[in-house]
């Protein structure tokens, strides 16, 4: 499997993608993939059943143990009534403690978790990926929850869910993904057109969780191809276009990664990405300004064609400006990218490119 190193200095969710490999103490890096929404208990009785779950997630430990094989015996119930309320509390014990994560996936929850996945109620199959996702959070839980079949239900999931549980299985299937060995096995299971989709589709929240995962499964060269063969580029070119989407940033580092594909070269073109690529070099914040231009770097390097393009989009003052006000590196790849951008352009090389 071909994987690619991470670029440094991108902080996302609070984190920084140089350490996707995150331990269990630091599940706030993705607090945005949190369950907790109003209205989802229906009555008073749930909602006192609420407040003492999450009282006993702080509680003594004698009391959780006690209380979560019960809940789990529960998921196997012939009431949908009683799966949800088990699959709920389970998700707040496993958000609320860390130490509840691992007690709840050995006392046997993580396969009944998994079969809601296929649930046709579409509600109990949120609180089973909510519930994934939160056990996830503990790094012991990945190989036992990807040996134990979660991925297809999860993509399953993330393909006919709720907004909820497809932003959820898309937390969960990222979580999983740091696991090297699972990033080419969620590629085959069909992940990455449901991403693409969520990425094009989804609101701002699932927008994120989407650019996120894909971040991560792209280390991949095999997904990078199914990515831009699900038409990645054209959401990734929109959101970079729009600086109010507050996406800029995730999708140039996505796009950073399948650029080194001759096939994502190809369709950054078809779809107007360098006008958008020379626009962020030109007004974008210093961070957007230097992955823009490796990207461009990138593109150029190889083809004579995209020399010319980029240059008469005006990319060279923009690029000069970088050179002289840019971070040591942004300055490296500017000064490398005018050199290339002002050799002589002769017909025959421009003829042999196309």
């Amino acid at each position: 499997m071909e994987t690619e190193k991470i670029p440094t200095g991108f902080t996302y969710l609070g984190r920084n993608f140089s350490d996707l490999n995150l331990n269990d103490n630091s599940s706030s890096a993705f607090s945005d993939c949190n369950s907790d929404r109003s209205g989802e208990f229906s009555s008073a009785t749930s909602e006192s059943r609420r407040k003492l779950w999450l009282s006993c997630a702080s509680a003594a430990d004698d009391f959780s143990d006690e209380i979560i094989p019960h809940l789990v015996s529960d998921l196997e119930s012939s009431s949908v009534d009683d799966q949800k309320q088990a699959a709920m509390e389970i998700r707040l014990l496993a958000k609320n403690k860390p130490e509840n994560r691992l007690k709840i996936a050995r006392a046997g929850a993580i396969k009944p978790l998994i079969s809601l996945l296929n649930s046709s109620d579409l509600q109990l199959q949120e609180y089973g990926v909510t519930a994934i996702l939160n056990l996830s959070l503990c790094d012991e839980n990945k190989d036992h929850i990807t040996s134990s079949g979660a991925i297809k239900p999860l993509v399953r999931a993330l393909k006919i869910g709720t907004s909820t549980a497809r932003e959820n299985a898309a937390c969960a299937l990222l979580r999983l993904s740091q696991v090297d060995e699972n990033k080419s096995l969620i590629g085959r299971s069909g992940a990455i057109p449901a991403l693409v989709d969520l990425l094009e589709n989804g609101g701002i929240r699932a927008k994120k969780d989407a650019s996120t995962a894909l971040y991560s499964l792209c280390s991949v060269k095999e997904n990078k191809i199914r990515a831009v063969e699900a038409g990645i580029m054209k959401p990734l070119i929109e959101l970079m276009a729009d600086f109010g989407s507050h996406m800029v940033d995730k999708s140039a580092f996505v796009l950073s990664l399948l650029v080194s594909l001759p096939e994502a070269r190809s369709a950054l073109v078809d779809e107007e990405g360098i006008p958008v690529l020379v626009e962020i070099v030109e007004v974008g914040s210093h961070r957007q300004k230097e992955i823009a231009a490796a990207i461009l770097l990138q593109l150029c390097e190889d083809s004579v064609v995209y020399r010319t393009m980029v240059a008469r989009e005006g990319a060279i003052p923009p690029l000069v400006a970088l050179s002289q006000s840019g971070t040591s590196r942004a300055k490296r790849k500017a000064e490398t990218l005018i050199e290339l951008l002002r050799q002589p352009r002769s017909g025959n090389a421009a003829a042999r490119d196309t």
